[in-house]
């Protein structure tokens, strides 16, 4: 039985946070056609095409994505209870459980990549890779934000560390 939650639990996991990856690198504007954000759009498509006739975007939220996301969310919960013999939550609980594992989702991939931007500009500054591309993306609106408050020092950006630090208290005070 173990070995069944392991599995459901992280393919879901992975569903889940490759539309959620999909998703912000919409919100970001990311170049989509980046071959790795490409390979994102084809790997999430057959859940989303589909979902796109019933539920148009309303303004830059792509309600599908949205959708999907929650919806696989709550499954896993479901899934990985049912499992465990614990049976389903009541609802608000369910729904309260679901917001803090997308909201921890979120604040992980925006660590990641944060870190993995901060590497890569140190290992090869200067130049561009698909991977950097879309890394840009996706942390230049939140390490700008942290540009703005605190200055560069002997012209290092301390911006990333500063960044990182709130994510791991952010996701500390999360329960």
């Amino acid at each position: 039985m173990a070995a069944l939650s392991y599995l459901i639990d992280t393919l879901l996991s992975l569903v889940s946070l490759a539309v959620l990856l999909r998703l912000l690198l919409q919100w970001a504007r990311a170049d989509f056609r980046n071959p790795l954000v490409q390979a994102l759009v084809q790997i999430t498509n057959p859940l989303l095409v589909p979902l796109r006739r019933i539920l148009p975007a309303i303004g830059r939220i792509d309600t599908a994505s949205v959708l999907v996301v929650i919806v696989v969310t709550l499954l896993r919960i479901s899934a990985l209870r049912l499992l465990g013999h614990a049976g389903l939550p009541a609802l608000l609980p369910w729904l309260l459980a679901a917001a803090i594992q997308i909201a921890r989702a979120t604040l992980m991939i925006y660590y990641v990549a944060i870190i993995a931007y901060a590497l890569l500009s140190m290992i090869a500054p200067g130049t561009y890779s698909p991977a950097q591309g879309v890394l840009a993306s996706l942390c230049e609106p939140v390490l700008r934000q942290f540009r703005r408050q605190i200055p560069r020092l002997a012209n290092l950006d301390l911006s990333p560390l500063w960044a990182c630090i709130l994510i791991q208290a952010l996701l500390l005070l999360l329960p």
